[in-house]
């Protein structure tokens, strides 16, 4: 076993029980504790993001970044890459978490060219391998960083360059080859720059067209390399471009659809992502579940004063409860689960800030996932909505969902009938404060 020096002071953080006052404990996460029938680790499957959690400087468009980070001496050598890799299972084990998600320049440094690149990112995979086998931590999912290189300016897939379009393909095969070599349980695509800042300049319907044909690519060399694990789309709607073509769940799906991909791909939700999007997270998860194409969550949230991806660590128990009872209605994850994408505020720039905050999000999920067990074994929520549309279940509204029905003999009906009676109340604000009961 490495030395484990880059944590000195962070303890293995356990749980305590809701009184205690440790900081450095969990006082509702028990990964054992069963809900529902399953154990708690099992339905949230926490994972911590390398990007945010290691990579992130906490640096802002009006200063430098605050990060205090003693085990990296801020090079881009393959030694302090191997040496991030190492402290990064090493805070992983001590907060207990069971999987971990990368960007492929998050973990290894670009060389002079593509091969050298490979070669880096091999290396830094060794030292994954061998840290995964020592931890039992896994990976969630692997992606391929498309955005921050000039030479994705105008998009990846999208790109105005068909020479970036092959880089990119190459790129995005060689990091799903590591994501299966890692046993990885998913790859994730999200187009960073896959979309446009002006019209005057952009060729949509070919980007669109290209982007299909990008990810058909994709799920050719999947099925030839063998590779079981999931692939997610994260939709996203703008930033760094003014419009994403990725914008929300339904015109993923839409996308996906299009061109013939939806039997292949799952949607990664994140809550930010929503809310730049105009939609509350529920309302994007619900769009996917409606589907059947939810796979897994980035969990973080956003300040709704602010106009961007703040990518703030969750806190927020009533949006806790809403992600989880959709989590719950699913049946539960699969190969997805509760990727923190999530960083620390430039002001929180220690080192113990990144327990901190990972404990705060854990705990603030554990909640939410034993309030909506409760909401749901409670009934009253499920059976008023239920009730709501029980005119659909028997007589012209079982023949209108079964396809027995045409304007012709709903008009017949109607004109029989005569009018109809408004349908019973809403009860939004019923329902809210019954919700609030369980918090």
């Amino acid at each position: 076993m490495p030395d484990q020096d880059a944590f000195p002071d962070l303890p293995k953080i356990v749980y305590e029980g809701p009184d205690s006052k440790n900081p450095l404990a969990f006082r509702h996460y028990n990964p054992e504790e069963e809900v529902e029938g399953r154990a708690m680790r099992d339905h949230l499957r926490f994972s911590v993001v390398y990007w945010h959690t290691f990579r992130n400087p906490l640096g802002d468009p009006f200063g430098v970044g605050t990060a205090v980070r003693p085990w990296d001496d801020g090079s881009d050598s393959l030694e302090n890459a191997r040496r991030r890799a190492r402290a990064a299972f090493e805070f992983m084990e001590k907060l207990g978490v069971p999987f971990y998600a990368f960007h492929d320049r998050d973990i290894a440094p670009e060389g002079a060219g593509l091969a050298e690149t490979n070669r880096n990112l091999d290396a830094v995979v060794d030292v994954l391998k061998e840290e995964q086998e020592r931890t039992g931590i896994q990976l969630l999912w692997g992606t391929a960083c498309l955005f921050v290189h000039p030479r994705f300016v105008h998009g990846a897939a999208t790109s105005c360059n068909a020479d970036v379009f092959a880089y990119a393909a190459a790129q995005v095969k060689k990091a799903i080859e590591v994501t299966h070599h890692l046993g990885g349980a998913g790859y994730t695509f999200w187009g960073g720059r896959e979309g446009y800042t002006s019209l005057l300049n952009t060729n949509a319907k070919r980007e669109l067209d290209h982007l299909g044909r990008f990810l058909q690519m994709a799920v050719d060399f999947k099925r030839k390399l063998g590779f079981e694990g999931q692939f997610y789309i994260e939709p996203k709607p703008k930033e760094p471009t003014k419009h994403q073509y990725d914008s929300d769940a339904a015109a993923c799906l839409n996308f996906l659809r299009e061109f013939g991909l939806l039997d292949h791909f799952k949607l990664n939700i994140e809550t930010n992502h929503a809310t730049l999007a105009g939609h509350t997270v529920e309302h994007e998860l619900e769009t996917a579940l409606a589907a059947d194409a939810l796979g897994s969550i980035d969990a973080n949230m956003g300040d709704l004063l602010l106009g961007w991806d703040t990518d703030q660590f969750p806190t927020d128990i009533y949006q806790a409860v809403q992600v989880m009872l959709r989590v719950l209605q699913m049946g539960g994850f699969t190969t997805g689960g509760l990727n923190f994408d999530a960083k620390v505020r430039r002001e929180s720039f220690e080192p113990i800030d990144l327990a901190y905050a990972h404990i705060a999000g854990m705990d603030t999920f554990a909640r939410g996932l034993k309030i909506a067990a409760a909401i749901r074994k409670d009934g009253r929520l499920e059976a008023f909505r239920r009730e709501r549309y029980a005119s659909w279940d028997s007589g012209i509204g079982s023949r209108i969902e079964n396809g027995d029905a045409d304007f012709d003999s709903l008009e017949r009906y109607m004109l029989e009938k005569g009018d109809v009676a408004p349908n019973r109340s809403g009860r939004q604000e019923y329902l809210e404060n019954l919700i609030n009961r369980f918090l």
